[in-house]
């Protein structure tokens, strides 16, 4: 296997903010960075995750460690290396500390050689690059393994787990079996939510931080209409040609240009006067992509003129998810099923990877041209597109489950579906939205002031920030965690 992958990271100034949040929460976090970047003077702040293309982690770590950057610090960013066998065993991991069984393989002994073969590798390679200061972030049960050999160095250890669930069940508490021992020598545990956090692990040890979205990100960044429909038409996901530059900034302040196509399988193009319900994540069964184009089926179609738009990256550039594919062809494979004046108006669209701002441009454009945009997880540690689409004013329909019940509040910011597996639920939301735009409006207008209030980067990092603070007095003075 190769060695660990450095990340690039640009750095990106804070002083960004002050454009977005109010001028109290500006000052408290120009307070906060100034005493963060004094005390982590000679410390390199580490983060380790499985891939840097695809997924909520990434699109939270790239703009957070820019900051840190800006700010002043010194932050890393490396990923693991490993193969299959290993992110089939994760990918069962991250199923069920969902509470969901996954592919009902094992998590016996030889699914812990694997996995500690793959991350004493990695660990060999990772502790030469620590010093006793320095500040380990490791992310997700792919990387629980490097606690210990972290920790062996000096330098401090943060676990990050963004996924969970609040009433655990046999599943869940398998995973935690598996995974405590790799967890329990680290300083601190954080969870996305209270609920989350397991049994078995010290409580003064365990903090919580909230997720959130950069608003200045290429794919939450501010888009004029025209700059959103010159995209999708470059992109090919309407059927006619563009009549603007699908152009778009990158973090770095520089110019780019969607000029990739993506891969949609439909009967006929979609326009861009047509209603559209939109749902874009991962393809992973916990997402249900399944379950939005059933419920579209069955309770919107017949109902509204509505088009359908299922978008997920592709499954070639995700390495850490070796169910994608899995997924992506039993979505396919339904579409094909469909009546024919129902399938004319679903789209099942894999969208290109190779540039991950482009990407990012054209999920952006999505989002911005979507009627409704749904969020019909089984499962979910948080849900960032949630937060993408209120930022950008639309009406979410999502459902009732984790970190999505933080953000939306039923009926003002959004509306919650109590049972996601009740497709009916799911099409009269739905429908509703569509058939009353200003119901829509009004939504869409409460759920972006609700992510100013509290879902932009200015709080996580602040966040971020205090905890890492109190890790480091806590290993220095005894003092306790949040």
């Amino acid at each position: 296997m190769p060695g660990l992958q450095d990340v690039s990271i640009e750095a990106m100034d804070p002083q960004r903010f002050a454009s977005v949040v109010s001028r109290r929460e500006y000052e408290a976090l120009v307070d906060l960075i100034s005493h963060a970047t004094r005390e982590l003077r000679g410390r390199v702040l580490w983060n380790v995750n499985s891939t840097a293309k695809g997924g909520g982690v990434v699109e939270m770590l790239r703009p957070l460690l820019g900051y840190c950057r800006g700010a002043g610090v010194e932050a890393r960013w490396v990923v693991l290396s490993a193969g299959p066998e290993f992110f089939e065993i994760t990918k069962r991991l991250h199923n069920r500390l969902h509470g969901f069984e996954g592919d009902g393989g094992s998590l016996g002994t030889d699914e812990r050689e694997i996995y500690e073969e793959t991350l004493v590798a990695n660990a060999a390679d990772f502790v030469r690059l620590l010093h006793p200061q320095d500040i380990v972030i490791l992310h997700d049960p792919q990387t629980a393994g490097l606690a210990e050999a972290a920790r062996q160095t000096g330098a401090a250890v943060i676990w990050r787990c963004h996924v969970g669930l609040d009433d655990a069940n046999d599943h869940a508490r398998g995973a935690w079996n598996f995974l405590r021992g790799y967890v329990l020598p680290a300083h601190a545990y954080v969870f996305s939510r209270g609920g989350f956090a397991w049994e078995g692990l010290p409580r003064d040890r365990i903090a919580v931080i909230r997720p959130s979205i950069d608003a200045f990100s290429p794919k939450n960044a501010d888009q004029t209409r025209e700059q959103s429909l010159a995209i999708l038409s470059t992109a090919g996901i309407f059927g006619h040609d563009a009549t603007g530059c699908p152009m778009f900034t990158r973090s770095d302040g520089t110019p780019g240009r969607v000029g990739r196509r993506v891969d949609t399988l439909e009967d006929e193009p979609l326009a861009s006067d047509h209603q559209l319900v939109m749902q874009v994540s991962r393809w992973d069964r916990l997402k249900d992509p399944l379950g939005v184009l059933l419920a579209f089926a069955g309770h919107i179609a017949s109902r509204t003129d509505a088009h359908l738009l299922l978008a997920g990256p592709s499954t070639e550039a995700v390495a850490d998810d070796p169910e994608g594919a899995e997924v992506l062809a039993a979505v396919r494979s339904a579409w094909h099923e469909l009546p024919s004046a129902v399938r004319r108006r679903v789209h099942v669209t894999s969208l290109p990877m190779d540039d991950i701002e482009e990407n990012a441009a054209i999920v952006n454009a999505l989002q911005r041209h979507a009627s409704v945009v749904v969020q019909k997880s089984l499962a979910e540690g948080f849900g960032l597109t949630v937060a993408e689409a209120m930022w950008k004013q639309r009406a979410v329909v999502a459902s009732r489950i984790g970190g999505i019940r933080d953000q939306i509040d039923h009926g003002r910011s959004g509306l919650l579906i109590p049972d996601p597996r009740n497709l009916e639920q799911v099409g009269t939301a739905v429908t509703g939205l569509l058939k009353d735009s200003e119901r829509a409006r009004q939504i869409g207008a409460a759920a972006q002031l609700s992510v100013q209030q509290h879902f932009l980067g200015p709080h996580h990092l602040g966040r971020f920030f205090e905890v890492i603070r109190r890790v480091v007095s806590r290993r220095e003075h005894g003092s306790s965690m949040p």
